[in-house]
């Protein structure tokens, strides 16, 4: 039987970079989009090639280039293609009161856009398969200093239940939502405490969680439109404040 495969966007840094490598262990060849990170993607090919597994580098800039032909061209690299990953994700904080039509553009061109507009070519190039939406465990509040970053990413929410809706059976649409797992490089070794003392289970994730979650999703063929919260319990956390936990 032909080797299965996956077109796994933003592939090459961060959790794109766990995901795709986690994918190749699973046993699928690796349709690897990268925008400007060539060189790390370079260095995700040879470790999945390491691994015995093709893997073949798609560039394509979201902002300007076709979505159509980054999935023709992976269904022409590999015909077995049936997994579409999305983690690539634009990140830029700012509240309401500072954010611009170029930030909102931005943000949701990469973080729902892109996203929506892959599903629908996927679904055109593919008789089967499965869609994972990487989203973050922030759309569980309203932290406006995220402000176009955050409804972009509440809006991939409602999209991954949509389009989970619109292609059943044929295609199974889930999200993943990580909480505290891979924090940004300038993130204070204090200021990740000061996260994790917000977490039930008092304790940082790892991508290891992350790819525990991708095999469950992947695995379990009677889960569907379900955005999963890898974040160790952080976005149930809403107690709230009240007199019996104030203290003076």
């Amino acid at each position: 039987m032909s080797t299965p495969a996956a077109l796994v966007t933003g592939g090459a840094t961060r959790l794109g970079r766990f995901f795709a490598e986690a994918l190749a262990d699973k046993g699928y060849d690796i349709a690897l989009h990268v925008n400007s990170s060539r060189t790390e993607a370079e260095d995700v090919a040879k470790t999945i090639q390491a691994k015995g597994r093709r893997c073949e580098i798609l560039p394509c800039n979201f902002l300007n280039d076709s979505l159509e032909e980054l999935v023709v061209a992976a269904k022409q690299q590999f015909p077995s293609l049936n997994v579409l990953l999305n983690s690539a994700s634009a990140y830029e904080p700012a509240p309401i009161a500072a954010t611009d039509m170029a930030m909102l553009e931005t943000q949701f061109r990469v973080n729902m856009f892109t996203p929506l507009l892959l599903t629908r070519h996927f679904a055109n190039a593919v008789e089967n398969g499965q869609i994972i939406n990487i989203i973050d465990n922030k759309v569980a509040y309203h932290q406006y200093p995220y402000a176009a970053y955050l409804l972009s990413k509440k809006s991939l929410a409602d999209m991954t239940r949509m389009a989970a809706l619109e292609f059943a059976p044929r295609l199974r649409i889930n999200g993943i939502a990580p909480g505290v797992v891979l924090p940004a490089s300038q993130r204070t070794s204090d200021y990740i405490q000061w996260r994790i003392e917000g977490i039930p289970v008092q304790h940082q994730g790892s991508p290891a969680h992350l790819v525990q979650a991708l095999h469950y999703l992947m695995d379990n063929d009677f889960v569907a439109g379900q955005i999963l919260f890898v974040d160790g319990g952080e976005s149930i956390n809403l107690e709230g404040r009240h007199s019996e936990n104030y203290s003076n």
